[in-house]
């Protein structure tokens, strides 16, 4: 006898619920952000052996405590709210204030600083000091010619809005013309309240992904190189990551005998994650991604550091998903290579094997193709 379309839906209630959860960062529905992410959280309840229920509902009752997939880091309150107690109820992370989430704690206020938010930790900027590029954060004009004005002496500097994603939000500024032209476009109201990252400037600049992701009872760490791409306006912006993950935390990653950039790169972003959990209390992730820089400041010097973090989906996500899937399907598989790619125009060939999140045309970046791949993968014994 066939089970009925009722005993399905019922023995779909019975598994574990996993829910897209929209903060409030405006995706528009339909656009390429909102419907990878809708892709991804569906692939993450797969893995999980769990049901895809759609979109977070208030006004719900659900039947088992719902697994959520965030566009956005939650800060505790939110969590506190939502249900969520620990790495084990979201695919994300949790802050104690909302600023701890961005750019902005990669770097130290400058010295006399006149204004910071609510919870920033001296300490910790202190602490991280040796991990991070020559830069500070601020949150008024005074503090922002006073830090631009320090970093010159060394070349160039790079402002930074701290929710930019991929590029955007950011100014190379050499003098203080410049400077005071992009504080006059964002006014200082807006300085006071969401701040700004000014960092020094480098060249020939390369960034690695450093990041550890825990799905029930899986851990897995992994490094990676980013790569760019031009989009349908001409513009470099990121295209895509390769990832090698392994099973464990960083101390895994580092037993595979890596390259002195990568090693150091990997050290440099697991000294940082280990400062966070330490500087801010309340703060943990199961999803946890480091973007760190190395390259050339203007005076020739080599310099590498942590440039942000990133504590939910991303633009690597793909690959992780793609190494949770073969660590759960493959027990004796301990390592995975794995990439991820954006593609804009009409004209893309996907390669053998590819899992595509996203492919459309978005209202304002235009065609655009996403997808991920496995590559190699290596067993115990083998």
């Amino acid at each position: 006898m066939e089970p009925s379309s009722d005993d399905a839906v019922s023995a779909a209630r019975a598994l574990p619920v996993v829910l897209l959860y929209r903060k409030g960062r405006e995706l528009s529905e339909g656009g390429h952000e909102a419907d990878t992410l809708r892709e991804l959280t569906r692939q993450i309840a797969e893995i999980k052996g769990a049901h895809f229920a759609g979109e977070f509902d208030e006004t719900c009752s659900y039947l088992t405590h719902p697994y959520l997939v965030p566009d956005d880091t939650l800060t505790v309150a939110e969590a506190r709210k939502l249900g969520v107690r620990s790495v084990r109820d979201l695919y994300g992370g949790v802050v104690p204030f909302p600023f701890v989430a961005t750019k902005l704690i990669a770097h130290s206020l400058p010295d006399g600083a006149t204004v910071a938010p609510p919870g920033w930790s001296r300490a910790f900027s202190a602490r991280t000091a040796s991990l991070v590029l020559p830069g500070y954060s601020v949150f008024s004009r005074e503090d922002a010619r006073n830090a631009a004005g320090a970093l010159w002496k060394g070349g160039r500097v790079r402002i930074k809005r701290p929710c930019g994603i991929g590029g955007a939000g950011q100014a190379l500024v050499a003098d203080t013309d410049e400077l005071e032209a992009q504080l006059d476009a964002l006014g200082d109201g807006a300085l006071q309240a969401e701040g700004l990252v000014i960092e020094r400037h480098l060249d020939g600049i390369e960034t690695y992904s450093v990041g550890q992701i825990t799905l029930d009872d899986m851990v897995a760490s992994y490094y990676g190189v980013q790569h760019l791409t031009v989009n349908n306006h001409g513009h470099h912006v990121y295209g895509g990551t390769d990832l090698v993950v392994v099973r464990g935390g960083f101390d895994a990653l580092e037993r595979l005998g890596l390259p002195q950039d990568v090693h150091e790169a990997v050290a440099r972003a697991s000294a940082f994650d280990a400062a966070v959990q330490t500087g801010y209390a309340g703060v943990f992730a199961s999803r946890r991604n480091y973007d760190v820089a190395r390259g050339l400041d203007d005076t020739g010097a080599l310099r590498c550091g942590v440039l942000e973090q990133s504590w939910r989906v991303g633009g690597a996500t793909g690959a992780e998903v793609a190494a949770l899937r073969t660590f759960r399907n493959e027990p004796d598989t301990y390592l995975v290579c794995a990439s991820t790619r954006e593609i804009y125009g009409n004209e893309v060939r996907l390669p053998a094997g590819a899992c595509v999140v996203y492919r459309g045309v978005d209202a304002q970046a235009g065609p655009l193709t996403k997808y991920y791949a496995l590559g190699e993968t290596r067993r115990k014994g083998a």
